[in-house]
């Protein structure tokens, strides 16, 4: 197994401040089920930054407050509250989980799936660790998961709990209404 070292800015964020750069270590071997080399494995906290996001999301901070279509957005305490400003009337769901929780990993991939189903829906998702805990306790959360679907920046309707069914029809009600 070999170790490759990258030293990285997103081209949105590209700037001559050293600040904006990621660390990330990728492991390349010749197993078919490994990911690419470029695609990293483990990111490192640099400067005070966040680590990135795992597979699946796409990391969104303040200074790219600009969700992905058709794909999950990771949000944090910073970025939660400028996404849904700029989102106007479109709905936005947002998934809070935790790292720990086995519901929580249940649900993800269903969740990834409505964001390809909805194209005119915003899906963002929350792990509610200390870091976000303000975020977290903001929005009356005491269950994970929860969703929360807001409209014209207010919360409009929650669902607790792993249930699938009733977030697609909490979804599709805010949609249509």
């Amino acid at each position: 197994m070999a170790l490759q070292l990258s030293l990285s800015n997103p081209p949105s964020l590209r700037s001559n401040s050293a600040s904006n750069s990621a660390l990330s270590i990728a492991s390349s071997s010749s197993s078919s089920l490994s990911p690419s080399p470029s695609r990293p494995l483990k990111s490192v906290k640099i400067a005070g930054r966040a680590p990135r996001s795992g597979l699946g999301a796409v990391r969104c901070g303040v200074d790219t407050a600009v969700p992905a279509i058709g794909q999950v957005t990771e949000v944090d305490k910073d970025s939660f509250w400028p996404i849904v400003g700029s989102a106007g009337a479109k709905t936005v769901v947002l998934d809070m989980y935790t790292q720990w929780c086995g519901p929580c990993k249940v649900m993800a991939p269903k969740f990834r799936e409505l964001s390809e189903k909805y194209s005119d829906v915003i899906f963002l998702k929350l792990d509610c660790n200390q870091e976000n805990k303000p975020l977290a306790k903001e929005l009356g959360i005491r269950v994970v998961p929860t969703f929360k679907i807001l409209k014209d920046n207010k919360i409009v309707k929650e669902v607790t709990g792993a249930k699938f069914d009733d977030l697609v029809m909490a979804i599709e009600t805010v949609r249509t209404s």
